[in-house]
């Protein structure tokens, strides 16, 4: 049921040939329903003016973006992307590495992170005995990260292959560490980052995902 890393299959490795890009063979109307409930989301925090919530999502939703981005420059570049999903798994595959149902619930990983920590996001676990302890926007990264990292491994382990990894050395161990505990950190810290720096690094992260994708996209590399 769960895997742990990937196996070098050659299996594997024809599913990842296999994989159809922003073609619209599976196509359902599921992904109107989903995009309709992201806007949802979104325009009811906005309304509510929890532009914390807003700040919160968008900066995970970047950084998702950045790595989907160098996820398939990497298979572009050596042949197999870090992780993949299958065309059997979806409805619309955007970039080799996700698909769009993965990509909208990235949308909203950073608002549900962000959500969870205490109202009084200042609070700092084990402080005691002059000890600062550790911040509930850390704890709360580590924690939705692992979450996540274990969920990939089930994926990885299902029958349609909602996941594929072919390198061994890549699984469960270097997902959590080098890539769900950074988006995590970015939903929890961003929000609460001064206003001016803030709004730089949102527009600088957006701004480099268009350019990566009007460039790249054209070129066939992505």
């Amino acid at each position: 049921m769960f895997v742990f890393w990937g196996d070098g299959s050659e299996t594997a490795k024809q599913l990842v040939e296999s994989i159809k890009v922003r073609s619209t063979d599976n196509f359902n109307w599921t992904f109107i329903f989903i995009l309709a409930v992201v806007f949802y989301v979104y325009w009811s925090e906005i309304h509510k003016k929890n532009y914390d919530v807003i700040f919160a999502g968008l900066a995970l939703y970047g950084v998702h973006w950045l790595y989907e981005i160098c996820n398939a420059i990497i298979g572009h570049v050596f042949g197999y992307p870090l992780w993949s999903v299958s065309n059997q798994s979806t409805t619309f595959i955007l970039l080799i590495g996700v698909c769009w149902e993965l990509s909208m619930m990235f949308s909203l990983a950073g608002i549900i992170s962000f959500k969870m920590l205490p109202q009084d996001r200042n609070t700092r676990y084990f402080a005691k005995n002059g000890k600062k302890g550790i911040s509930c926007k850390l704890v709360g990264a580590l924690e939705m990260a692992l979450l996540f990292a274990l969920f990939e491994s089930f994926l990885a382990g299902t029958s349609n292959h909602s996941f594929i990894w072919v390198y061994k050395w890549w699984g469960v161990i270097p997902v959590f560490i080098t890539t769900y505990v950074p988006f995590f950190l970015a939903s929890n810290y961003v929000p609460d980052m001064e206003p001016k720096k803030r709004t730089r690094f949102l527009v600088t992260e957006w701004s480099l995902v268009a350019i990566l994708l009007v460039v790249l996209i054209p070129l066939g590399i992505i």
